[in-house]
């Protein structure tokens, strides 16, 4: 499933309005990406979204 593992992000649900205002559903997905991540001093492979992965990379 499409899930950051450190967030929970996941899949969100809503609607594309069109200029006569008809609504049709569409879905917002995250930004996954697979990155290996040092955890407990050695590496991990894990599914993160954009987000979580900019604020791992802040000093």
């Amino acid at each position: 499933m499409a899930k950051c593992e450190n967030c929970g992000k996941t899949t969100a649900f809503g609607q594309s309005r069109s200029f006569s205002m008809k609504a049709t559903k569409r879905t917002f997905r995250p930004n996954l990406q697979r990155v290996r991540v040092m955890e407990g001093g050695r590496l991990v492979r894990k599914t993160l979204c954009a987000k979580c992965i900019k604020r791992l990379a802040r000093p």
